[in-house]
C-alpha cells in the first residue's frame, strides 16, 4: 500500500476526486483511531481528505512495528484485498486528524460499474500496491517454509503465487534455515509452516490457508446467486467476467487457484492480441484481476462434489458440506492431468516430476539436464521454455512425427534449437535416483539411461467430470451439450424447448472448455466457449422467468 509509484498512488483532478468523494460517507477521523485492523474480515477503501493515515504491519514474534507508508490528503487507503474479499493483512491508523470518507464494498463496485475513468485508476492503484507491497516487508505477514522437493510445499506455494499473495517463501532445504527452523520446535514432519501473521500453521494446505485469509466459501457468504461458475480456468474465467460484467450475481468455484491447465503453460503464442506470447501465469492474473473488477466472488480451493436440480434452483455442494445455491450453473472443469505408468512415479512428484513449465518449476530445474514427455503443443512450449532456461532438453514423443500432433512454428522452432534434442518413437520407462529424480531410462526410437533432473510430463488429460453422476456425459466422460444431447427427460417436456447451445443434459446447467464433448482443446477456444455460454445463460433466465 506503498505511495512510491504513480499507479498506486495516482493525483486525482478536482473532478475526480469530488466524483470519488460521492460514493464515500464521510468521518471526522482521530489521531490514533484504527480505519481497519489486521485480520478483519470485512474493510472498507477509505478516502483522505486531510490527515494522514500509516499503514503498519503490526508487530509480530521476531520483528517490531513496522510502518509500511504513509498517506495524506487526496489520496486513498487501500490494495487488491478489498476486491477479492481477503482479510486485511496490515492496520491502518489515523496519524493526524482530519476529515476522512468511507466506501464500503457494494459502493465501490458500483464506482467501478458506474465511471470507467475511476475504475481504471482505482485498478491500476490496487494492483500496483499488492505488486510493492509482494516485494517489502508487509511480506512477512505471510511466511511459507517449505522444502521445493516435497509435493505438499509445492502445492502450498503455487496456490500462493496463483492468487497472487502477499507471502515471503524459505526454503527449508537450506541448511541455515533448516538450523533456525529447528531451533524453534519444528520438524521435517511439520512441513510446509504457514506463518500467517505470527500464527505458526504446521502442515499447512491451500485450504486451511484459504480458511485464515478469508478466501474460502464461509457460511456467511450462503445466498442465492444468479450464475455459478465451477472451474477457474480460461473458460470459467471468461463465464464469470460476461457473466458479472452483464449483471448477473456470480460466483466462480475452483479446486485448486485460478488459471487451470493454462496457468501451467509458459508461453502461449497463438492467442489474439499477444503477438509476442504470453505466459499462462500472466493471462489468469490479469483475467482475474478483470473478474474482481467485475464483482466475481472468487473462492479457491472449493471442490464441488455434487450437483442437484431442485424445485428451487440448483444446488452445488462442496467438499466440506456447503451448499451454494445457484439460478444457474457453466461447468468448466477442464481436464486432469495423465501420468505415466511407472514404478515409484508418485514418489518423484514434486521431486523431479512435473505437469507444468511455469516460472516456478523453471527456478527448480534452471541449467539441469530434463526430459519433456508429449508431442501436443503444450509440451513443444514447455521444452523451449526450458532450453531457455539454460536447460539441455530431451523432447521424448511417442510417434514418429513430431509434426503429427505439433504446430508446424513449434516445430520449426524446436528442430532448430541446439539445446533441445528430439527422440521420437521413444518413451521413458524407468525413473532413477534417491530422494529426488537423477536418471531416466528410454527406450524405442532411443536406447538407455541418461541424466535428467526434472521430467515434464505432458501427456494428455481426462475429463474432471466424476462428480456429474446426473449429467449426460459421453464414453470418455466428456459432456453432452446442445444438439449433441440424447436422452430428454420430463424437465424439458415441461419447459418445451431444447437445450441451448452449451446447455447440458439438466435444464440451466452448462458447460464449456476442455470438459465439453466436441471442443478445441484450446485456450482462446475455451475463452470463447466460456463467454459465448454466458449468452445461453440468459436466455435460459429469462425464459424461466417468463415460464415462471
Amino acid at each position: 500500500m506503498g505511495a512510491k509509484g504513480k499507479h498506486s498512488s495516482p493525483d486525482l483532478t478536482d473532478a475526480q476526486w469530488q466524483r470519488l468523494g460521492a460514493y464515500g460517507v464521510p468521518i471526522e477521523a482521530a489521531a490514533g483511531d484504527v480505519l481497519f485492523r489486521s485480520g478483519d474480515r470485512r474493510y472498507d477503501l477509505i478516502l483522505v481528505e486531510s490527515g494522514t493515515v500509516d499503514i503498519v504491519r503490526e508487530p509480530l514474534a521476531w520483528v517490531e512495528e513496522t510502518t509500511i507508508a504513509t498517506l495524506g490528503a487526496r489520496s486513498f487507503v487501500g490494495e487488491l484485498g478489498l476486491l477479492n474479499g481477503q482479510r486485511a493483512f496490515l492496520t491502518a491508523r489515523v496519524a493526524e486528524p482530519g476529515r476522512m470518507l468511507r466506501v464500503d464494498h457494494e459502493a465501490l463496485q458500483r464506482l467501478m460499474a458506474e465511471d470507467d475513468e475511476l475504475c481504471d485508476l482505482m485498478l491500476r492503484a490496487l494492483w500496483a500496491r499488492r505488486e510493492e507491497l509482494r516485494k517489502g516487508p508487509a511480506a512477512w505477514t505471510l511466511k511459507i517454509i517449505g522444502s521445493a522437493r516435497s509435493r505438499e510445499s509445492a502445492a502450498l506455494r503455487r496456490y500462493a503465487e496463483r492468487l497472487d499473495l502477499v507471502h515471503s517463501w524459505v526454503d527449508a532445504d537450506d541448511p541455515v534455515t533448516a538450523a533456525a527452523f529447528a531451533s524453534h520446535g519444528f520438524s521435517a514432519d511439520d512441513l510446509p509452516v504457514a506463518i500467517v501473521q505470527g500464527e505458526n500453521v504446521v502442515r499447512a494446505t491451500p485450504g486451511r490457508l484459504a480458511e485464515l485469509l478469508g478466501l474460502a466459501y464461509a457460511a456467511e457468504d450462503d445466498f442465492t446467486v444468479d450464475l455459478a461458475v465451477v472451474g477457474a480456468g480460461p473458460a470459467g474465467l471468461a463465464a464469470a467476467i460476461y457473466g458479472a460484467s452483464e449483471g448477473l450475481r456470480t460466483v466462480l468455484l475452483d479446486a485448486v487457484a485460478p488459471g487451470g491447465q493454462s496457468a501451467a503453460t509458459s508461453r502461449i503464442e497463438n492467442y489474439l492480441g499477444f503477438p509476442f506470447g504470453v505466459s499462462g501465469d500472466a493471462l489468469t492474473s490479469q483475467a482475474s484481476l478483470q473478474a474482481f473488477k467485475f464483482g466475481v466472488r472468487v473462492v479457491a480451493p472449493c471442490e464441488a462434489v455434487r450437483l442437484e436440480s431442485t424445485t428451487g434452483g440448483l444446488q452445488l455442494t462442496l467438499a466440506d458440506g456447503a451448499i451454494v445455491s445457484a439460478r444457474a450453473v457453466v461447468v468448466t472443469t477442464g481436464v486432469a492431468y495423465r501420468s505415466l505408468d511407472l514404478d515409484r512415479w508418485k514418489d518423484f512428484e514434486s521431486a523431479g516430476i512435473f505437469y507444468a513449465a511455469s516460472p516456478l518449476e523453471l527456478r527448480q530445474v534452471a541449467g539441469a539436464e530434463v526430459a519433456v514427455v508429449g508431442g501436443a503443443n503444450s509440451a513443444g512450449q514447455a521444452a523451449l521454455a526450458l532450453a531457455a532456461n539454460g536447460c539441455h532438453v530431451r523432447l521424448v514423443v511417442r510417434s514418429n512425427d513430431l509434426s503429427a500432433q505439433m504446430s508446424s512454428y513449434l516445430v520449426d522452432r524446436i528442430v532448430e534449437d541446439p539445446r533441445i534434442d528430439v527422440h521420437t518413437g521413444s518413451q521413458v520407462v524407468a525413473l532413477h535416483g534417491d530422494h529426488d529424480l537423477e536418471r531416466v531410462t528410454l527406450a524405442g526410437g532411443t536406447d538407455g539411461t541418461v541424466e535428467c533432473r526434472g521430467l515434464f510430463c505432458f501427456i494428455g488429460a481426462e475429463p474432471a467430470t466424476d462428480w456429474l453422476t446426473g449429467v449426460e456425459r459421453d464414453e470418455h466422460g466428456f459432456v453432452h451439450t446442445g444438439a449433441d444431447v440424447i436422452g430428454l427427460g420430463a424437465a424439458w417436456r415441461d419447459l418445451g424447448r431444447m437445450p441451448l447451445p452449451f446447455e447440458t443434459s439438466i435444464p440451466r446447467v452448462f458447460a464449456a472448455g476442455d470438459v465439453r464433448r466436441g471442443s478445441m482443446k484450446r485456450v482462446a477456444a475455451a475463452v470463447g466457449e466460456g463467454s459465448s455460454a454466458v449468452a445461453s445463460v440468459h436466455r435460459a433466465l429469462a425464459a424461466a422467468e417468463v415460464f415462471a
